[in-house]
């Protein structure tokens, strides 16, 4: 029997190329991820293990008092006076405290470098010998002065600045400049990562990253003193809100957060490689269901000389095991590539990843062998267990068994309830039983297809109808196999289910930001820096030019309210009621004064307040208790949410004031002129001067970029459908030579043979594509409700523009799918053709 099915697999390579085409995407899809992500986690480990060889003991505040560079955090008392008693413990080399904070630095176009997020400066502490043991300079010396900075060599090469050339750098708004002391390497995480890493002496580090404290205190143990002997030493004097960590702790909680976010990426990418595999598997069972149908008078010769009905099973599944194993093979060849493809991706527009020797986990290459012969083997079992089913007798005197009545009744019957099932998961609130409804849903519908097919095939009658004879005929062939039109369609179709959900839920979400923008914001722009704030003289200066009408900070502070922590939010009260919109249930913007508070909602409800109650806050800073009436209750937003109060009143307990952002109103509203007034004025690489527009877009744009990627992704899913609709044409005239050649014989031109063969291709790519538009629509619909409850502005719109190109896009995956299988037909010769069984 082995024999039997190696003999079938060579017999048939050109009809089993799509399936190992098919497999071949999904695993290379698997192996690629699997070694991108441990490559890339391994470079990171070994980089970012160099940043630990000066620590042995680390002091740091514990959760409770972590920095939020709010100016809000409770003191942990990392200050001067500890960092010199942990130099002098016993067993202690020497100790230096650590401050890191957001530092905008300006490239030579006045450019911010190193992006949003990787934008960093720190301090130089000299330790043992006046030296920091974090630095290696290549170049010049560290900084001594607020005169100083220091660059890192990868900034340095990417921006072109040398040792004695003035920089512009800013932490606040305020823009500082400075000269460059020194160049230097560092193994920081961020700064492999493509960002930017500054350093400033220890004094200015401290004073212009708004700390009154490091943020941790390093400490190096002396020879022959071990981490734990040294650890005990330092527990012995720290203060209260303080945590002692070891060296090797600190890597092994640097590992697992490394873990987290290669594991996280690795999950998406691994989610969309699990669903072109579930593509695939439709390819592999229609693959195998006409082999075994071509060889049912084979199958049952087999049966007749004594093959028992495990050995025809067997040896369907034994071509199944060959084709996977070749398939595995060459995806995991392909997979190294896409790897490679990755990285060069993801190291573009300067966002450098660590370098490092490829890793090839001997789990990667199992779990891709396993999954490529698993998934194969699965698909393949149902076609023979079929065969093998088929009575001798009955197999020989027809090629072709009509499904029984009965089991079609029976699948009809199951693909139903499973449609009921997933309507009723995908309207609860809980997003994985949604999920798992979405899922439930798209197996139902995949199970009714070959029930679906014929009232659609029916309805495109009209369109077929001006292609004349052709166009009749496709449409015949096409419900000939509804089991086979429906997997071929089913594979088309759960791509594009994901691609106009996505899409309905994007374009829904844009809208309602545009509308929260419109309906909240009565100012012309918001000032801000991202991953910072901003000074209080930041407001000053815009509040001097002429083209400002009224502007007001956003300020914030934690507060507990009856045992829960909540966010204030400082506004000037006379101009806050100019600025926005607030939607209030009871009371109105007017009554915010000194004294008083405006509530969300939300608030309102958790803390059983109205209009006229007290509200009782207890700050986290120093622990002061206020008393603030409620001025009026509003319907919070995204945008605006929480407590709004008077910044006189949360000024006191603020150890540092700075805004989160900056609200203006221009006299003449939102302008060019009036845009690069403030942007002039302020100077600053880092700061962002926003209108309406600008906040919408900035969501909007993070939206489509997230979309674009899943479009990227969910191409691969597509692609093998493709596959499939070539393989299934290429086998389906395969299966009628006779008949084509007949149609040829009586005068149907090779012209007309190649536009049925394409019609049919269309027929069933459209009809994949209706069923996925339409389900990913509900999908969309359904999930919209959701997310109406949190943002009070979501509608679910309909994307009419993409659609469309969704459609389009369809017909031309079926006319490209049919190139191949259309020409085959042409080319038959007819008396062969129809000579042949």
């Amino acid at each position: 029997m082995f024999r039997t099915a190696l003999s079938n697999v060579l017999a048939h390579k050109a009809r089993l190329l799509m399936t190992t085409l098919a497999v071949m995407l999904g695993v290379a899809f698997v192996s690629g991820t699997l070694v991108f992500t441990d490559t890339f986690g391994n470079a990171y480990k070994n980089k970012t293990a160099k940043s630990f060889d000066h620590v042995s003991v680390a002091i740091r505040p514990d959760g409770d008092s972590s920095s939020q560079g709010d100016g809000s955090r409770k003191p942990s008392h990392l200050t001067d006076n500890l960092l010199k008693r942990a130099a002098t413990l016993p067993g202690a080399e020497y100790a230096i405290g650590v401050v890191n904070g957001f530092t905008a630095l300006a490239d030579k176009d006045g450019k911010l470098v190193g992006g949003e997020w990787g934008a960093t400066g720190s301090n130089y502490y000299p330790g043992k010998g006046g030296k920091d043991p974090r630095y290696a300079f290549t170049e010049g010396a560290a900084p001594k002065s607020a005169a100083d900075i220091a660059l890192d060599s990868r900034t340095a090469e990417r921006t072109g600045f040398k040792v004695g050339d003035t920089v512009r750098y800013s932490t606040d708004g305020h823009v500082r400049t400075a000269r460059v002391s020194g160049i230097f390497d560092t193994g920081d995480g961020s700064v492999v990562a493509g960002g930017s890493l500054v350093v400033l002496d220890n004094q200015t580090a401290l004073k212009v990253l708004n700390k009154s404290e490091y943020d941790e205190i390093d400490v190096k143990a002396a020879a022959g003193t071990s981490e734990s002997k040294l650890k005990s030493f330092v527990e012995k004097i720290l203060p209260k809100r303080t945590d002692a960590v070891t060296g090797d702790q600190l890597s092994d909680d640097q590992e697992r957060m490394i873990e987290r976010q290669t594991g996280a990426m690795s999950h998406v990418l691994l989610t969309f490689a699990g669903i072109a595999l579930f593509v695939g598997i439709f390819i592999i069972a229609n693959t195998f269901t006409m082999l075994v149908g071509q060889r049912t008078k084979e199958l049952a010769l087999m049966r007749a000389v004594g093959a028992s009905r495990c050995q025809v099973t067997c040896s369907v599944l034994t071509e199944a095991f060959l084709v996977g194993l070749v398939a595995a093979v060459a995806g995991f060849g392909l997979g190294l590539c896409i790897s490679a493809s990755l990285e060069i991706l993801m190291d573009s527009d300067d966002a450098s990843l660590p370098k490092g020797p490829i890793v090839i986990a001997p789990t990667t290459i199992l779990v891709t062998l396993l999954m490529g012969v698993g998934v194969t083997m699965l698909a393949a079992w149902l076609p023979g267990r079929r065969a093998a089913k088929i009575p001798p007798v009955a197999a020989m005197n027809s090629v072709h068994a009509t499904p029984a009545t009965r089991g079609l009744l029976v699948r009809n019957t199951i693909g139903s309830l499973f449609v009921a099932l997933g309507v009723v998961l995908l309207l609860m609130d809980d997003i994985y039983t949604m999920a798992a409804g979405a899922g439930t849903i798209c197996v139902g519908v995949i199970v009714l297809t070959p029930l679906l097919s014929r009232p659609f095939i029916a309805a495109s009658a009209p369109l077929l109808k001006p292609f004349g004879v052709t166009g009749k005929l496709s449409r015949l062939n096409s419900v000939r196999n509804p089991r086979r039109t429906a997997s071929t369609a089913a594979a088309l179709m759960i791509g594009l289910t994901l691609i106009t959900a996505m899409t309905v839920i994007a374009t829904s979400m844009s809208s309602a930001i545009n509308k929260m923008a419109a309906d909240s914001l009565k100012a012309d722009y918001s000032v801000s820096m991202p991953n910072s704030k901003l000074a209080p003289e930041i407001r000053e200066k815009i509040d001097k030019l002429p083209d400002v009408e009224v502007s007001s900070p956003l300020r914030s502070a934690t507060a507990e309210a009856d045992g829960s922590h909540s966010k204030i939010n400082g506004v000037e009260p006379k101009s806050f009621g100019k600025l926005v919109s607030l939607d209030f249930t009871s009371g109105s913007v007017n009554g915010l004064k000194m004294g008083t508070a405006l509530v969300d909602t939300d608030t309102a409800k958790e803390e059983s307040l109205k209009t006229g109650d007290t509200l009782p806050l207890k700050f986290d800073a120093d622990g002061k208790t206020i008393r603030l009436k409620v001025a009026g209750v509003y319907k919070g937003n995204a945008l605006f949410n929480g407590i709004f109060a008077s910044t006189s009143v949360i000024d006191p307990h603020l150890s540092k004031l700075l805004d989160d952002q900056v609200l203006v109103k221009t006299k003449g509203g939102a302008s060019d002129r009036a845009e690069k007034a403030i942007v002039d004025a302020l100077g600053s690489p880092a700061i962002t001067v926003q209108d309406k527009d600008d906040i919408s877009n900035a969501v909007a744009g993070a939206i489509s970029l997230i979309l674009n990627m899943l479009y990227g992704l969910l191409a691969m899913a597509i692609l093998i459908a493709v596959l499939g609709v070539i393989n299934t044409l290429a086998m389906s005239v395969f299966e009628r030579k006779h008949e084509i050649g007949m149609l040829l014989a009586i005068g149907l031109d090779r012209a007309k043979v190649k536009q049925m063969v394409r019609l049919e291709a269309v027929v069933i790519s459209l009809f994949g594509a209706v069923l996925g538009i339409g389900l990913g629509l509900f999908m969309g619909w359904a999930t919209g409700g959701s997310i109406a409850e949190k943002i009070k502005t979501y509608s679910t719109e309909i994307p009419v523009g993409r659609i469309v190109i969704f459609l389009a896009t369809a017909v031309v995956v079926g006319v490209i799918a049919a190139v191949w299988p259309a020409r085959s037909a042409a080319r038959l010769n007819p008396l062969t053709a129809i000579k042949s069984e």
